[in-house]
């Protein structure tokens, strides 16, 4: 693990020995990769905020306003898997600095769009970057705080996707409107300027500086050893619990403002502060989730977080009219959600117990991103069930897909605890 503590570190639990004691890199890394997972966050899903206005003004079908949102997330799997690989090869860092200032080049070329094609590459270049951010900064992470706590620091680093959906709401809401759809995507390319605090502040992970001068056969085969075993069978079982807890997260996200202002008559501003509601929901779960799987384990906690969010989506659609006259109950659902959201902070930490230094993050990448590429089908999905039930009935297909995952988690082992394989 990085450094030793630093004597202004913040205080630590009692039963954490003197060299477990995160100290002031510990902090840096966590904080630099916390805020390009939520800028990360923010840019891919802001777009989802922005159907309406930019579908009017470029004069987008649903069908087109789809295709924009599932090459957005088809994409993300070319970044986890090519970014994934260059931070296995040249280093975390590095790579962390490439994919923040990809995504935030495509939030600008976003608001330069005129038509279709030119929407669709500048999501493209978002989606890239995107893909390759969220994988190397949960892999530095895991690499840096000690195994009694690498679930609860996975978990605060997940807290900054709510945060972005949250900044995504309140743009696309509030300044939208004020501002226009373009200004609010230029505005949204700031975050680059993250690289030049991680340039100067963080630290490279140590574990990956430790790897680096083995044999050559160690650590340049990457994404070849995923497919030999032992690695095929894990990464298959992986590869599925990701994209079914990811596929009830698009189902849910992708089209739930729009469904919120159409099918149930929210205005926008009323829309962007209900999604408000499910992010604090969120926040509660990513905030309790590491904690109560540090100390329960990894599976049966995820269950118990994808049925409570499995729950709360089946009110919010299916049964909307059994809730529809009593808002506190509405809002209850909603924070339910958002609470089962924290499912999510297991990954990262789980997927790096599993597998050695020299994959690690091409395995996380590919993982990841390949589940997230899958999610191509899911605005397109949505839209079809449309035609012939209504936006409800799609978005609740994420119930089943979210009680799915909570059930495959079951196949891979138990990891709380474990070391960090080298």
């Amino acid at each position: 693990m990085i450094g030793a503590p630093s004597a202004s570190a913040p205080a630590n639990p009692p039963h954490l020995n003197e060299a477990e004691r995160p100290g002031r890199q510990h902090y840096i890394i966590l904080a630099l990769s916390w805020a390009g997972w939520l800028f990360d966050f923010y840019d891919l899903i802001l777009y989802s905020f922005l159907l309406g206005p930019i579908g009017r003004d470029l004069h987008f079908s649903r069908d087109e306003s789809s295709l924009v949102l599932g090459v957005s997330l088809g994409f993300t799997a070319f970044g986890g898997v090519v970014f994934g690989r260059l931070a296995d090869h040249v280093g975390r860092k590095a790579v962390l600095q490439w994919t923040i200032l990809c995504y935030s080049a495509g939030a600008f070329l976003s608001g330069l769009a005129v038509n279709l094609p030119t929407l669709l590459s500048a999501r493209i270049v978002t989606a890239v970057g995107v893909g390759g951010e969220w994988a190397t900064g949960q892999t530095v992470i895991s690499e840096t705080f000690p195994a009694k706590q690498r679930g609860h620091y996975g978990a605060l680093m997940q807290t900054g996707a709510p945060l972005g959906v949250g900044l995504a709401a309140i743009m696309g809401s509030f300044f939208a409107p004020v501002f226009g759809w373009r200004v609010t995507f230029m505005v949204s390319a700031l975050p680059a300027l993250l690289v030049t605090l991680i340039r100067r502040y963080m630290p490279e992970s140590d574990i990956w500086e430790a790897q680096r001068g083995r044999a050559p056969e160690t650590a340049a085969s990457g994404f070849t050893l995923l497919l030999r075993p032992p690695w095929r069978r894990l990464m298959g079982f992986c590869l599925l619990l990701t994209a079914l807890n990811m596929s009830a997260y698009w189902f849910t996200y992708s089209w739930l403002p729009t469904y919120l202002q159409e099918q149930r008559h929210l205005s926008i501003a009323n829309s962007g502060l209900w999604i408000l509601t499910i992010v604090a929901g969120e926040l509660l779960g990513y905030g309790s989730f590491g904690w109560f799987a540090d100390r329960f384990g990894r599976k049966p906690v995820f269950t118990v977080f994808t049925v409570i969010m499995a729950a709360g989506l089946l009110m919010i659609t299916l049964l909307w009219l059994a809730i529809a006259d009593h808002p506190a109950l509405i809002l209850a659902c909603m924070l339910l959600v958002g609470i089962g959201t924290g499912s999510w902070s297991t990954f990262g930490p789980l997927f790096s117990e599993l597998f050695p230094t020299a994959i690690r993050n091409t395995a996380v990448g590919t993982i990841f991103n390949l589940a997230r590429g899958v999610q191509f089908f899911t605005p397109l999905i949505i839209t079809t069930v449309a035609r012939w039930a209504d936006l409800s009935a799609g978005i609740s297909l994420a119930a089943a897909f979210s009680v799915g995952a909570g059930l495959v988690v079951w196949t891979l082992p138990e990891t709380r605890g474990h070391e960090i394989r080298e």
